[in-house]
């Protein structure tokens, strides 16, 4: 249970060599993670976590005896804190024991329960740094925890995790559930649509596809705005099953700024016959004065090769020297980038948090000091 991913890898290691964090050994797998940690707060996740096993390094054996014996006594509960910081210093060994703990924590009379903590993102951030799918699922699933991950960061981590394990049939499951609940009254919250689409796009299969096809038309049905990386999925996944005119759909509200966008329109454009307006779009980026290597609007070589036979099926010589002159054009400016659609799409997803200033003027003292002081 101890394979994990390149991703918390090195978060892990950011954490164990840059605050002297002792740390069990990690396995990398070959799948690659969707959402980046920092993304799903696991980084947060492993700030708490040393903070509680340096509180505990002493006591960690006995905090655990004490755990088992309170879960299979009744005259005992299970308190935040106990749940806090188990799941804070667990090991893959313990996680029977969180199982165990959270079921007892959340059938416990509500009447005993004052805190507000919200646990389901934090323990769902625990199995995804241990690494444990199968665990996840069956906390998830089972009806004595029920309400307990009732938060869409849960399920966005949970199925991200699942998704690093290739368990799409599952994820296809867990999905149903978020529709069922509308949590934050929304059927197609955001993120785990861009998971779903992930799932269909890598099993990629008729199913799959017509899977994809029929969320897409129900969101469109409803007004929903998915996010662009959800509409390079399915763009990417129509043009796979060779229907180049739904690609051209999901993207027509993207701006081609983005290179993703930007090289599915060509290629789509292409495979309808429409290399007349593809060519504009290939042309257009040497108008971008940018310096930057990183800046700069860049096509793939399987677009170029793709406007090339375009242009070759229509045996046009004036088309064909316009496509020459503009090929050698983005050749000489180095625009012209190895990189495939495929692993752009599935490329990690990094999300950053805006930090909020606070107001100005505001005073940096306690409510209580600031309302003496104006006395």
């Amino acid at each position: 249970m101890n394979i994990i991913m390149n991703s918390i890898s090195r978060a892990s290691a950011h954490y164990s060599f840059g605050m002297k964090m002792p740390l069990r050994n990690f396995h990398v797998t070959k799948v690659q993670c969707l959402y980046s940690p920092s993304a799903l707060g696991i980084d947060g996740y492993l700030q708490t976590r040393k903070k509680i096993k340096e509180q505990f390094a002493q006591f960690t054996d006995t905090f655990r005896a004490k755990m088992n014996d309170f879960v299979h006594d009744s005259k005992h509960m299970i308190f935040t804190e106990d749940l806090k910081n188990m799941v804070h210093m667990a090991e893959p060994t313990d996680l029977n024991l969180v199982l165990d703990m959270v079921k007892k924590f959340n059938t416990q009379k509500s009447e005993f329960r004052f805190g507000s903590f919200v646990f389901g993102p934090v323990v769902m951030r625990m199995f995804y740094f241990l690494d444990a799918p199968t665990e996840a699922l069956k906390c998830f699933e089972n009806p004595d925890n029920a309400g307990f991950f009732d938060q869409l960061i849960s399920y966005q981590i949970l199925l991200d995790l699942l998704y690093n394990h290739e368990m799409y049939d599952e994820m296809y499951k867990i999905f149903e559930k978020v529709q069922e609940r509308q949590l934050n009254m929304t059927k197609y919250p955001k993120y785990p649509v861009v998971l779903i689409l992930a799932a269909c796009y890598k099993q990629n299969t008729p199913e799959s596809y017509e899977y994809a096809k029929k969320l897409w038309k129900d969101m469109s049905a409803l007004g929903t705005s998915p996010l662009r990386r959800s509409c390079t999925f399915m763009s990417a996944m129509a043009l796979r099953n060779n229907e180049p005119h739904i690609a051209l759909e999901c993207i027509s509200l993207q701006t081609p700024h983005y290179v993703t966008i930007r090289n599915i329109k060509v290629i789509a454009l292409c495979q309808v016959g429409r290399i007349d307006d593809a060519l504009p779009i290939l042309r257009g980026v040497l108008d971008v004065d940018s310096p930057s290597r990183l800046d700069k609007h860049t096509f793939f070589s399987e677009t170029i090769k793709a406007a090339q036979e375009a242009v070759k099926q229509k045996n046009d010589k004036d088309l064909e020297n316009s496509f020459q002159n503009i090929e050698k054009a983005l050749r000489e400016r180095d625009l012209i980038d190895d990189q495939t659609l495929d692993k752009l799409v599935t490329s990690e997803i990094i999300i950053s948090v805006k930090k909020h200033d606070k107001p100005r003027g505001m005073p940096k003292m306690p409510f209580g000091q600031r309302q003496r002081n104006l006395s």
